[in-house]
């Protein structure tokens, strides 16, 4: 059987990627590998062994063009109210939190996070399907 093991994102500042999610989300360094060119960059929460895997190619000074492919990544939370008022006050960018309903049920709360390079994080209160 398959275990996810990691997610991967391309990212401009590897300092600036790590601070954010440090910041945002208490991921810590789990690895970093360096190549010529490149980096390998693996952060992870205490409380999970999944990884997020930054990419940092030395030469890349643009931004990148996320397209319109990419989804999101998620993460579950004791108190997704709290956590929308710690980003506000910290001034990290998120959407205001949306009651997420279906046949008068609310399926999830949650708010979208926006990283330093444009991908977006989804913040989910926990309990529901995520546990």
């Amino acid at each position: 059987m398959a275990k996810p093991v990691h997610s991967m994102i391309r990212v401009l500042d590897e300092e600036r990627s790590r601070a954010y999610y440090a910041r945002a989300f208490g991921l810590e360094l789990a690895e970093r590998v360096g190549f010529d060119g490149f980096a390998l960059v693996y952060l992870r929460h205490p409380s999970s062994p999944f990884e997020l895997e930054l990419t940092v190619n030395f030469d890349r000074t643009e931004p990148y063009d996320l397209g319109n492919g990419y989804g999101h990544l998620a993460v579950v939370v004791d108190d997704v109210d709290a956590e929308h008022a710690r980003f506000t006050r910290e001034g990290l960018p998120a959407t205001p939190v949306k009651d997420f309903q279906h046949q008068g049920k609310t399926l999830a709360r949650f708010f979208f996070a926006t990283d330093p390079d444009g991908y977006k994080i989804e913040v989910i209160q926990k309990g529901g399907r995520f546990g």
